[in-house]
């Protein structure tokens, strides 16, 4: 067989081998959050079967295009770098697929929690009290000590014709 072909077969077993342990350690581990999110099992037990299942279209639909795309390959060395260039997007999709599920529903959480508050947050109680701002150097300049300043002095009368 061509290198190319056996190329082709590692990078199938490798990519379907990751989405399948990736989905089924996100489906186990997810369970958790996606029942606080929800704070209904079986609705987040359905949720959980459904982003697993769009998880497995995505991610597997991503392996077969790519496989397709690629250079010609006349070596060994230049097979595992196109497999490594390979495995290496699949690896970044299936975490971009993950960060984005997460900042969905954290979103959702967040926002179902702000809906269920039992009332909203209490007004200020009263201001506290304000000084005159800090003068940061004395009326000398820098290293001078601070202290009152003089007045200033009124400006000088227009001299008359």
């Amino acid at each position: 067989m061509d290198i190319k072909v056996w190329m082709y077969l590692a990078y199938l077993a490798i990519s379907v081998g990751l989405t399948v342990w990736v989905a089924s350690t996100l489906s186990r581990n997810g369970l958790v959050f996606l029942e606080d999110v929800f704070s209904d099992s079986r609705l987040a037990k359905a949720i959980n079967h459904l982003l697993v299942v769009g998880f497995y279209l995505l991610n597997l639909g991503y392996v077969s295009v790519a496989m397709k795309y690629g250079g010609a390959i006349d070596s060994v060395s230049q097979a595992l770098e196109e497999l490594s260039l390979k495995v290496g997007l699949v690896l970044l999709v299936l975490g971009a697929l993950h960060f984005f599920n997460v900042f969905a529903l954290n979103r959702y959480r967040r926002s179902r929690i702000r809906q269920q508050a039992p009332h909203p947050p209490l007004p200020p109680a009263g201001r506290l009290p304000m000084g005159p701002p800090p003068m940061p150097f004395g009326p000398g300049g820098p290293g001078a000590p601070a202290g009152p300043r003089p007045p200033a002095a009124p400006p000088p009368a227009p001299a008359l014709p």
